[in-house]
């Protein structure tokens, strides 16, 4: 069962790839946006400078590490 399951992933993978290459792009541009955004809001979470509650809430909220 695992095997078929993994045999259609790449499947659709390699559809994906060859048919929809701009989609892809564009699935790629927004995962490379948001992860610059978290790192944004990870490292406000991390700078002392800001209120240590806000800081404490943000990370929970968002279910990233507290400010150490």
């Amino acid at each position: 069962m695992a095997d078929q399951d993994t045999a259609y992933v790449d499947t659709l993978a390699g559809q994906l790839c060859t048919r929809h290459t701009a989609l892809l792009a564009t699935a790629e541009n927004d995962l490379a946006l948001a992860r610059g955004r978290l790192a944004i809001v990870t490292a406000w979470i991390q700078d002392s400078h800001h209120d240590q509650t806000a800081r404490t809430a943000l990370a929970h909220d968002l279910g990233l590490p507290g400010p150490r």
